[in-house]
């Protein structure tokens, strides 16, 4: 299995496979549940190689540990996955 870091980074930077939609399904632990974000919506900082970030539709800043990701979309269909 490819760490989910490999997968993020070909999707920010390699144009032909980016062209996809893409949703990152993290689990949230005060929700006690995998939440589902468009990958358009995050923000990664290139000091902080240990997580993501994203505002979420109430502003709200969420910051995500890359270890708390648990699957990837890319036009609906699961292309990486971790077990729970």
């Amino acid at each position: 299995m490819k760490p989910v870091q490999q997968i993020l980074n070909r999707i920010r930077w390699d144009e032909d496979f980016a062209k996809h939609q893409f949703t990152i399904a993290y689990y949230d632990r005060v929700e006690k549940d995998l939440i589902s974000v468009d990958f358009s919506e995050l923000q990664f900082s290139s000091d902080d190689h240990f997580s993501f970030s994203f505002v979420d539709e109430f502003g709200e800043i969420h910051s995500v540990p890359y270890h708390r990701v648990k699957a990837i979309y890319s036009d609906g269909v699961l292309i990486w996955h971790r077990e729970h």
